[in-house]
């Protein structure tokens, strides 16, 4: 699904702006320039351009997965007398089907509604103009890792754009206009590099947190109080990233082995 909200699309075109120019930075300016003769040079080339290619798969599986959309019904139900009255329209409870007035359509249990998508998301936990999309039950995987490699890159760039510092190339100073172009390159690289690290550091805790916690933050907004499932840890995670091995969770594919928790509260036939 794609949302045609111009804040979310605006945001795509940042983010890919801002990886392909780092991309572009690191082959153009720092490994051809200060490493021509170095045997690390196509090690850096593989490596920071499968960082760049985990890192959009990953972004697009987020942006165009569908996040969890509650199914509308196949013929109108009457809520009139909710809209009238406005009963039963709110969350109730963690584990209690309720009425969206908005979707008249019923939803199951930690679904909300979401103004920008018009729809209501399962286990939403945030609409993201990053992802031009809901983060919920089906999409917060691909999230997750999407916040991952843009951390990954950010270090890788911030780690090379130093190197060249520490190890600066003689024969790349000989051109001064070459040598002031690459400098400003540099610094414009980590100055993006520090600013996009930092911010998904911050979102990578609060996702975590979620996670482990079992709150996500609609729920915390509400002040509804954590689900409290007194599951493990790691049963939390799997539910997010799969039932694979660990080491597959930050393969940006559909795990195999579906979420237990989408199984959780069946949906409701709407053939009615």
């Amino acid at each position: 699904m794609f949302v045609r909200d111009p804040c979310g699309i605006v945001c795509l075109i940042i983010t890919y702006g801002a990886v392909f120019y780092a991309d572009y930075v690191v082959m153009r300016w720092i490994i051809m320039q200060t490493m021509q003769a170095s045997i690390w040079a196509p090690l850096h080339v593989v490596l920071f351009n499968t960082v760049v290619f985990l890192l959009s798969m990953s972004h697009l599986k987020a942006v165009l997965s569908d996040p969890g959309t509650v199914p509308l019904p196949a013929n109108r139900l009457d809520f009139s007398d909710l809209h009238t009255t406005g009963k039963n329209n709110g969350a109730n409870g963690h584990n209690e089907w309720t009425v969206c007035t908005r979707c008249e359509t019923y939803r199951p249990p930690r679904a909300h509604h979401c103004r920008i998508c018009k729809r209501c998301i399962r286990r939403m936990d945030h609409h993201c103009p990053w992802i031009n999309n809901c983060v919920g039950e089906r999409n917060q995987k691909f999230f997750l890792q999407f916040l991952v490699y843009v951390g990954l890159l950010s270090l890788y760039s911030a780690a090379l754009v130093v190197g060249s510092w520490i190890y600066p190339c003689e024969e790349c100073n000989a051109n001064v206009i070459e040598s002031q172009t690459r400098m400003l390159h540099s610094v414009v690289l980590l100055l993006e590099s520090a600013l996009f690290g930092l911010f998904v550091l911050a979102i990578m805790v609060d996702q975590m947190h979620a996670i482990l916690y079992d709150e996500t933050a609609v729920e915390a907004v509400q002040q509804k109080g954590p689900y409290r499932s007194n599951r493990r840890k790691f049963l939390l995670l799997a539910d997010v990233f799969g039932r694979g091995h660990p080491i597959c969770w930050l393969l940006p594919c559909t795990s195999f082995n579906t979420s237990a928790r989408y199984h959780d509260t069946p949906l409701l036939s709407y053939d009615v």
